[in-house]
């Protein structure tokens, strides 16, 4: 069996490291070609003594800069920096497989690359679709490639689908963990820290995508994804809050039938799948003691106290470039609030008033445009921060 090259997007991240750690367990089936993170020079030094890929990048040139100054003489590497290095690891010909998980707005270029060149995608970086879910699926089918989801909760519909027929989908059902908060008043949610907030009961993740799931703006997210992904419409995207994570997600059909997929929640599992896919590889998660688990439990997400959930679906029943908009707001959000600039309770405030005041004119949808609208929104979020124009800052 010819061996698998595959190129790391986001490498020193929490889902990189979990793509090296599949890697390592199975090195007659994978190899790897490429490296890229943002700036992390002490982890990619290791992980090019680790793995010596042909090519690694660091998004800072300074950075990438002390890498190559810190390589062993007689070290192979080619080490790149800046967006063209990025755009580099995302196309190299011989990658078979590219893991795109760069975090955030970031992604979307590399992402877009990888598809145009025609690899095979294993998707973690969400916000790829949520900013330009259209043009990426449309870029797939014209390069005859695969887009294989790493997120939990399209890999579970992923799983569960497959071999099924779409016509007989009657709703898509994403589960959400609920995040540290699940039981939070909305007077207690004023005074969370940044601390609190990165403390997740289930997970291990990136802060970006810790704080999105405390907020519910993750699985917010996930339902514009799913809307692309799997080709079905909003009305028939549903989430439930299942604090456990077992369920990663469910598929009902229209006979009254649901199937779920479950596992523990752990990130290997979706990768390995991604990776191995239309096989398994053995031994990469424990398996389930379901007498141990005891119950599972189901109930509907507040939006009340978690609004991003609704100003997603807002976003994804609007289309165009509104999905690009609030992507970047919360950006925005999510950046001031680590910083202690803004409560936790006023980012999704802080991101209504961004979509509230985007107008558009109706235009074929391009990549120009939704890098325009991205920064568009960014520059109406610092704005509104800057102005104090009704935010409150508790």
């Amino acid at each position: 069996m010819k061996r698998k090259n595959i190129a790391l997007l986001g490498s020193t991240g929490s889902i990189g490291t979990s793509a090296l750690d599949v890697i390592t367990r199975y090195p007659e089936r994978f190899n790897v070609c490429a490296i890229a993170a943002a700036a992390s020079v002490d982890s990619m030094l290791a992980q090019i003594k680790s793995f010596a890929p042909s090519l690694a990048c660091l998004a800072d040139p300074a950075a990438a800069d002390e890498l190559r100054r810190r390589l062993p003489p007689d070290c192979r590497t080619e080490v790149v920096a800046g967006e063209q290095g990025l755009l580099r690891a995302a196309t190299m010909p011989e990658a078979d497989v590219v893991l795109a998980a760069i975090a955030g707005s970031a992604g979307l270029q590399p992402t877009f690359a990888a598809l145009r060149s025609g690899k095979d995608v294993a998707l973690a970086n969400k916000e790829s679709l949520v900013m330009a879910g259209e043009l990426m699926m449309a870029q797939a089918r014209r390069s005859g490639c695969r887009i294989i989801p790493v997120d939990s909760e399209h890999s579970a519909v992923f799983q569960v689908l497959n071999g099924e027929d779409t016509a007989h989908i009657s709703s898509i059902i994403l589960t959400a963990s609920g995040g540290p908060f699940l039981n939070t008043s909305l007077e207690d949610l004023q005074r969370v820290t940044p601390a609190e907030a990165l403390r997740h009961p289930r997970w291990n993740m990136g802060s970006k995508v810790t704080i999105d799931s405390a907020s519910l703006m993750n699985k917010g997210l996930e339902v514009i994804e799913a809307r692309w992904l799997f080709g079905i419409e909003p009305d028939r995207i549903k989430v439930v809050v299942h604090p456990q994570s077992i369920v990663h997600s469910m598929v009902a059909f229209v006979d009254g039938t649901v199937l779920a997929q479950l596992s523990q929640p752990d990130m290997r599992g979706p990768i390995a799948y991604a990776f191995s896919f239309p096989g398994r590889l053995e031994s990469i998660m424990q398996p389930l003691d379901l007498i141990a688990l005891g119950e599972l439990s189901f109930v509907a997400p507040d939006t009340r106290r978690f609004p991003s959930l609704n100003l997603a679906f807002r976003a994804l029943r609007q289309g165009a470039l509104m999905p690009a908009v609030m992507n970047a707001a919360n950006e925005i959000a999510v950046e001031n609030f680590l910083a202690g600039k803004l409560p936790f309770p006023a980012m999704p405030v802080l991101i209504e008033k961004v979509m509230d005041t985007f107008s558009a004119e109706c235009a074929p949808l391009s990549m120009e445009r939704v890098l325009e609208a991205d920064r568009w929104a960014r520059t109406r979020a610092r704005e509104l921060l800057d102005n104090g124009m009704g935010i409150d800052r508790g």
